[in-house]
């Protein structure tokens, strides 16, 4: 912490960025009414440099929420309508013959998709077929595209976030768990209180129009992302994302008594090492130049809860991953040496 707090650059960097993040939350709140936790989770995600998958029932403005974080950024928008039909080309563009204006001769020339954005909106990704799903795989991990056997890079910052309906089942084809674990944090998107609703009703129907603001440059969301990674972990904590991490995988040195009964399949690596940066994210929005356990139990559920398959038994009992990820987070032992 002591070299951290030392350097002036980055204080001022982390000055700067909780700066932003209060004037998009600032923006945000013209066009949508509440969801705050869910407006945290997103720019979490982004500064740890992760992609986000919203899920909540139809009408509660995920795809607003998505395209007006857009307009609060200077970065390029695309959203993909994801539908039975859609093809992998669709998303990541294909070669087409053109016929070269300088030579006369014809040539294959790469025509990019709409992925080639650095702000995506994979709208209802629930919706179509696997294979299509997996275009987004490799540019979700390695941040580029490779067709007809050349690669192609995407420009930074890039961020995918989806968005999928937990409830309609019919004719939608359910993320594989290798996607589901390219997303930093899964969104439970909940309905808004009665004033909430109020208010959206009383925004919606007057004849006032919104305009939003770009307050944040790519450059500005690389240099926030490159201090997330400069925030210390404290030991005691990292052996905590462990211990938490852990447990919830059968099989592992360190179960829980419930754990071989009710999780088919655990979180693996992957999970504690974006449960950490989500959580030095976290930290510089608090003030903090320091990870905390509290930082640590307040993002658990979004990081885990699609990295979690239950088994039958949980499933017969009604043990959803939330319940099974607060019930870990209660009966784990919390660190006894001080956090700083």
């Amino acid at each position: 912490m002591e070299d951290f707090v030392n350097e002036e650059m980055d204080l001022e960097c982390a000055q700067r960025l909780r700066s932003a993040c209060e004037a998009i939350r600032h923006q945000l709140s013209k066009a949508i009414v509440g969801q705050h936790e869910v407006i945290e989770q997103l720019l979490i995600a982004m500064l740890a440099r992760g992609h986000c998958l919203l899920e909540g029932v139809p009408g509660l403005a995920k795809t607003l929420m998505i395209r007006s974080l857009a307009q609060t950024m200077d970065l390029s928008f695309h959203r993909i309508q994801f539908t039975p039909d859609l093809m992998p080309a669709d998303i990541t563009g294909t070669d087409i013959i053109q016929e070269s204006p300088s030579t006369g001769h014809r040539e294959l020339v790469f025509e990019r998709g709409p992925v080639f954005a650095q702000l995506v909106l994979a709208d209802e990704i629930n919706r179509t077929p696997p294979k299509t799903q997996a275009a987004l795989l490799e540019a979700m991990q390695e941040h580029e595209v490779t067709v007809g056997g050349k690669t192609y890079a995407l420009t930074e910052p890039f961020f995918v976030l989806a968005t999928q309906n937990p409830i309609e089942q019919e004719g939608t084809y359910p993320l594989p768990e290798a996607q589901r674990d390219r997303f930093l944090f899964q969104i439970a998107v909940d309905y808004p209180t009665r004033q909430q609703e109020s208010d959206i009703i009383e925004r919606t129907t007057s004849a006032g129009t919104t305009t939003l603001s770009p307050v944040v440059s790519g450059a500005d969301m690389l240099q926030f992302q490159q201090i997330v990674r400069r925030v210390p972990l404290p030991e005691n904590v990292k052996d905590f994302v462990l211990d938490l991490v852990r447990a919830l995988r059968p099989g592992s040195d360190r179960p829980l008594a419930w754990t071989e009964k009710w999780i088919e399949w655990g979180p693996g690596p992957r999970a504690g090492q974006q449960l950490v940066l989500a959580a030095k994210a976290r930290a510089l929005l608090e003030g903090r130049y320091h990870v905390t356990l509290e930082d640590i139990q307040h993002l658990a559920l979004p990081v885990l809860r699609h990295r979690i398959v239950p088994s039958f038994s949980a499933e017969s009992e009604n043990q959803r991953p939330d319940a099974l990820i607060r019930r870990a987070l209660q009966e784990l032992p919390k660190p006894k040496l001080p956090l700083l």
